[in-house]
């Protein structure tokens, strides 16, 4: 099966370089410092936030004096996905997305600026329809503001895969995935465009690796305009004044 058709379209109409519909709200939970729910085409992604704060006793010998602990903590549900089988936190997979979480965000996060404190984030994949990390990552980034962690910029990431063989194409879905070729995933600082983290599923061929990597960038900064525009409309939410006192 092609992935684009005759007239340029994939097999959900959107075109090579289109994203898929991003919808994102901050401020989900109050008993968290922090908390985010993203949605990305059909992936949707809760985060959560808890810090900077006093080190737990059982994490006392992993203390740094010049700075924060980051700890970081990527699940799916059991619902996640068409296979309802039990997931353990524990494995490889989850594993290696927690791995790559952390590497993503310790690139953004000022840890110097919090000495002696540590700070929790964790991520759960409450439907699962590709691009899981790239979900996972951008709604960390969204909780992480609305904790006031203080950041160097966004970090944002992305997939990208080649269509018909030659064809780059932005953020894809699990379709995509099933019956496309190789997959990029891309973290990246859209601002000073430094990649925090660069993955593939399998080996592209080099003829073809430069383009798919400028594809997911750009869907890297596509992406964090939207985000941008959201955290913007709910600063300006919660900073208006309130009729609290007013008769």
């Amino acid at each position: 099966m092609e992935l684009l058709n005759d007239q340029g379209l994939r097999i959900d109409g959107r075109r090579a370089n289109e994203l898929r519909l991003i919808r994102c709200k901050l401020g989900i939970y109050s008993h968290t410092d922090g908390s985010a729910y993203l949605e990305q085409g059909n992936t949707k992604v809760i985060a959560a936030v808890y810090g900077p704060r006093e080190m737990r006793s059982s994490r006392k010998s992993k203390i740094l004096h010049d700075s924060a602990y980051l700890n970081c903590q990527y699940s799916m549900t059991t619902f996640s996905t068409t296979e309802r089988r039990n997931r353990n936190r524990g494995d490889r997979k989850t594993t290696e997305m927690t791995i790559n979480l952390h590497q993503a965000l310790s690139s953004v996060i000022r840890l110097e600026l919090m000495a002696r404190s540590e700070i929790n984030v964790f991520v759960e994949v409450l439907q699962a329809d590709g691009g899981n990390y790239s979900a996972a990552v951008n709604a960390a980034t969204l909780a992480l503001i609305d904790a006031g962690i203080p950041l160097r910029e966004y970090v944002i990431a992305c997939t990208a895969s080649l269509a018909n063989g030659n064809v780059p194409m932005v953020d894809i879905s699990h379709l995509e995935e099933n019956i496309g070729g190789p997959t990029l995933t891309v973290a990246m600082l859209p601002l000073s465009k430094q990649i925090a983290l660069m993955e593939m599923s399998q080996r592209f061929h080099v003829n073809f690796l430069e383009d798919v990597l400028k594809q997911a960038q750009k869907g890297c900064e596509d992406i964090y305009n939207i985000l941008d525009t959201a955290v913007r409309l709910y600063l300006t939410e919660i900073g208006k004044p309130n009729s609290y006192g007013q008769g």
